[in-house]
């Protein structure tokens, strides 16, 4: 049956590698049970609110995209968004219900632009070797970030970077993980990153790194609304909020697109410069974003870690929606996945091979024409060194239009491609100036 639900055999899979990959992913990114709860509970959100609210996010998001779309991609809250919504708590001096209730009118609009042919079109609009430089960003980004998770790199004052005390357990068995990993790939093993990971796991646990005093809890299921929203969304027009509202939109609009491009690329699911599916796709985080901003967690994207699922082989629906099944069960498992998750060795050797995954894009873009390379380039460097998703595509949509312009090739430019370099170039000022 899951088969016929998933459509393996068409995509040139099995029931054990989807599962397999499920948890890989599961693993990869079960740190925002445990982060997501904890930022957002600094705001004044109730803790065992927020973390049930992140758990329903997941099921709403990550069960259309199974179910809806057949991509095995998972929606999550966002890292970098929980902590925006906990600063604007502070900033505004407003409660965290209004605050919500920003995300939750970004949702609406969110909704509103997926379910339309308008956020199809932006995706399509997008040109290929932007596309290709957004998958190798990506790819960067979640290796430095497995790289500095283990402690390989840290920071340094003259250097800026440098490379850690590989001494250091965490970096070692980081180390590790990566060989073994690596071993498995180069001997074509099926399910490589997990059984990698699932070593450095055993590893940890006999040198104490990895401490697990319980494993089984009982959760709460309040699942009242923590405001009412059509009350608080008039708060936030009195208040003047649309900044924010601005602010979650963008930055969930364009995390999860540039997201969802690079491991539909990696997962062979972008056919003639095209997804398929999308629209499925594209309603799948905005309506966990709208639902999650109901329950008491900040905004929704699809999860790069997603990418740690597909590299063991996942290519369906079934992968995500197997992740989607153990974040239901993390909320009797809650102390078990918060002591997998806090072991960064177990999860950077994932992360750092990936990463090298998705180098492949490099190839396909055009060095040749400056005008479809340095925006590739911009947003390749801007990614992971901004830290931001977000940040590192303005950067190549604003360079794209002004070199395009430049060469009086600007009939070339898609209209939409004018109007997001504009709104980019007016965030990058009002934000970052």
């Amino acid at each position: 049956m899951l088969e016929r639900i998933f459509k393996l055999r068409e995509h040139n899979t099995t029931v054990r590698t989807e599962i397999s990959s499920g948890f890989i992913t599961f693993f990869a990114m079960s740190y925002i049970l445990v982060v997501n709860p904890a930022i957002l509970s600094a705001a004044g959100i109730p803790l065992e609110r927020v973390f049930t609210a992140t758990v329903i996010a997941i099921l709403v998001g990550t069960l259309i995209m199974a179910l809806g779309a057949n991509y095995p991609i998972v929606v999550a809250p966002g890292m970098g968004l929980n902590s925006y919504f906990a600063t604007m708590v502070a900033a505004t001096g407003a409660n965290y219900t209004t605050i919500l209730a920003t995300c939750f009118v970004a949702g609406v609009i969110f909704i509103i632009l997926s379910a339309t042919r308008f956020r199809e079109a932006l995706i399509d609009s997008i040109p290929n070797n932007l596309k290709h430089g957004i998958s190798v960003a990506i790819g960067l980004f979640i290796t430095f970030l497995g790289l500095k998770n283990s402690g390989i790199i840290v920071s340094n004052p003259a250097t800026i970077l440098s490379l850690g005390k590989l001494s250091e357990p965490t970096a070692y068995l980081t180390v590790l993980g990566i060989v073994i990993i690596l071993v498995l790939l180069v001997l074509e093993v099926k399910g490589a990153i997990f059984i990698g990971m699932f070593v450095v796991a055993v590893v940890s646990y006999f040198m104490g790194l990895l401490k697990i005093d319980k494993i089984f809890t009982v959760p709460s299921f309040d699942l009242t609304l923590l405001y009412n929203p059509v009350a608080e969304s008039i708060n936030v027009f009195q208040m003047g909020l649309y900044g924010i509202v601005f602010a979650f939109l963008m930055v969930t609009l364009f995390d999860t697109t540039g997201t969802m491009i690079a491991v539909a690329n990696q997962a062979g699911l972008v056919k003639d410069g095209k997804i398929s599916k999308i629209r499925q796709a594209l309603l799948a985080d905005s309506l966990a974003t709208t639902v999650a901003s109901l329950f008491g967690s900040s905004p929704t994207t699809a999860y790069i870690e997603s990418s740690s699922g597909v590299a063991n082989g996942g290519r369906t629906g079934l992968t995500s929606f197997t992740t989607a099944m153990l974040a239901l069960l993390s909320l009797f498992l809650f102390p078990l996945a918060a002591s997998l998750s806090s072991v960064a060795a177990i999860t950077s050797p994932a992360l750092i091979i990936i990463g090298s995954f998705m180098m492949e894009n490099i190839s396909k873009i055009e060095w040749d024409d400056i005008t479809e390379s340095f925006p590739a380039f911009a947003t390749i460097l801007g990614i992971p060194l901004t830290g931001s998703i977000n940040d590192g595509i303005a950067f190549g949509f604003v360079f794209y239009v002004v070199l395009k312009i430049a060469k009086k090739q600007a009939k070339t430019i898609h209209p939409l491609m004018y109007i997001f370099a504009l709104l980019f170039l007016i965030q990058l000022i009002w934000i970052h100036g």
